[in-house]
């Protein structure tokens, strides 16, 4: 039988204000009971309304009164943003500093209760979340807009199907927003939307299953827009790389840079070293990590997507020592890629999506008994429970940087450095 609330779905009451957890949302109580709140901040006085109640430990609500404001707390920059609005953002009311605190202290937490971290370790102690050029807005580069029955495009509440129709997003660069926001869709049940980084616009508009209809591409500086030519273009580490209309590419125009260096900075690959690198998408981060292993050296770079794969093969080659393989990064997929490979890899590199790698393809990479792993992680939660299933194995994180790759959004970018136990000791 499900399990079910007291009843107090709708209810108002006051509240102290407790500590950020993950999610973008802060922890109080009442009645004994956890309250998950939104739309408010660490030591605050609020009154809320509870807006779900599913569990009989916890239930979930909205800030719709601040009695006793935080110091960080400011003016939202966007309209849609606050109790019951739009469901895109989650620290519009926050000093973005306060922001990048918030992050850090979740992402500490995270390592501390599902890496087994201690937290006075200086990996986690003195962890801190970057910011990255450009500012808190007009940073997403790619979006997904939903359209309702009359063909007008929005988000959804938070944990609702219910659609906000938008005339603006501000944390969305504005020729998207623009190219997205200021027609109707009749018939479509979304709307993807990208810039490159030549400022050429594409939109891909989807079905109600979510199945792809028509794109099209709006050149910079053009007002036709015309059918795709082909992969978009990106630029990153000092070069371009081509990236198909719908794979995968970070949505910050700062964040591929950011990450590249930290990857690179962290793996330290050395001339005639093996490196893998896992969910490679377009060949990124083995591509900017070949140069360093010479020609003497190898780069793998795996990914599922054929798609990807094309684009990747374009991007590397003029690269001899990297190579491109299809397949799976699962357990099984990956044991066969491991004993196909040969000798074993002095560096891994995984960029996982947001439910991490898992218990079992992380313990198969601590088996390589690779000097130095790196692991490129979207949700610290998935990094912490992987990070202990590397612990279990006998390897432990040397180093994390953070990045403010999502501002206003309760997400965060990690890259973290994981060696032998021996090495870090």
């Amino acid at each position: 039988m499900a399990e079910q609330g007291l009843g107090w779905l709708g209810r108002e009451f006051e509240v102290e204000v407790g500590p950020v957890a993950h999610g973008g949302h802060c922890v109080a109580r009442h009645e004994g009971r956890v309250v998950f709140v939104r739309h408010t901040l660490p030591g605050e006085r609020v009154r809320v309304r509870v807006t779900e109640d599913r569990h009989r430990g916890f239930c979930r609500a909205d800030a719709v009164e601040v009695l006793e404001a935080a110091p960080a707390r400011v003016e939202r920059p966007c309209p849609y943003s606050g109790p019951g609005k739009c469901g895109g953002c989650d620290w519009q009311h926050v000093d973005p500093a306060e922001q990048r605190r918030l992050k850090a202290a979740v992402v500490r937490e995270q390592l501390v209760r599902l890496g087994g971290l201690d937290a006075g370790d200086p990996v986690v102690a003195d962890l801190v979340v970057e910011a990255l050029p450009g500012g808190p807005l007009r940073w997403r580069s790619r979006a997904r807009f939903a359209v309702d029955r009359t063909g007008a495009a929005g988000l959804r509440r938070h944990r609702s199907h219910d659609l906000v129709v938008l005339d603006d997003c501000p944390i969305t660069v504005e020729p998207a927003a623009r190219a997205v926001l200021s027609r109707r869709w009749s018939g479509a049940g979304a709307v993807d939307v990208s810039v490159d980084s030549a400022g050429a616009v594409t939109t891909t508009r989807l079905d109600r299953r979510g199945r792809p209809q028509r794109t099209e591409v709006l050149p910079a500086g053009r007002t036709t827009p015309q059918e795709p030519a082909g992969r978009a273009g990106r630029r990153a580490a000092g070069r371009d790389w081509e990236v198909e209309g719908t794979g995968f590419w970070q949505v910050h125009p700062a964040a591929a840079d950011a990450l590249v260096g930290a990857v690179a900075e962290l793996a330290a690959v050395r001339p005639g070293e093996t490196v893998l690198d896992l969910y490679a998408g377009a060949g990124l981060f083995g591509g900017a990590l070949a140069p360093a292993a010479g020609e003497h050296g190898r780069v793998i770079c795996v990914e599922s997507d054929p798609a990807a794969c094309a684009a990747a093969d374009a991007n590397l080659a003029a690269l001899p020592q990297a190579e491109v393989w299809q397949g799976d990064v699962d357990a099984e997929g990956l044991a066969e890629l491991l004993v196909e490979l040969g000798p074993a890899p002095e560096v891994v590199v995984l960029d996982p999506p947001r439910a991490g790698a898992g218990r079992a393809v992380s313990r198969l990479l601590a088996g390589t008994g690779a000097r130095a792993v790196v692991y490129v992680a979207c949700d610290p939660a998935a990094l912490g429970r992987d990070v202990a299933a590397f612990a279990e194995a006998g390897y432990r994180p040397a180093a994390v940087r953070a990045y403010d790759a999502f501002p206003m959004t309760a997400h965060v970018e990690c890259v973290a450095l994981l060696v032998p136990a021996e090495a870090r000791s």
